[in-house]
């Protein structure tokens, strides 16, 4: 399936400053190491070294956090997005 990974502003210097990648996969977790594999460096802000999603990392499948279906290993459909949304910490 044909899903597109909506980028933020802060992630783009590691995709050659793509907005959005379209990728091939089945599910989040695929769609995710197929970005990693083409965008190596975007991998570390991505992945932990035990290869797991980081925390700080808010993922939502058609505006639907991830965290409320069946996390990376939601299935996905062609024609999907994906958006990628690093937390913000700060404030007063």
């Amino acid at each position: 399936m044909s899903v597109t990974i909506q980028l933020p502003t802060a992630l783009r210097t590691f995709t050659d400053g793509l907005s959005e990648v379209v990728v091939e996969a089945a599910t989040i977790d695929e769609a995710l190491r197929q970005l990693t594999k083409n965008y190596a460096d975007l991998k570390r802000h991505l992945f932990d070294d035990d290869e797991k999603l980081r925390s700080f990392v808010n993922v939502y499948l058609n505006d639907e956090d991830i965290r409320s279906l069946n996390s990376i290993a939601t299935v996905v459909q062609s024609g999907d997005t994906i958006m990628l949304i690093p937390a913000i910490a700060g404030g007063v």
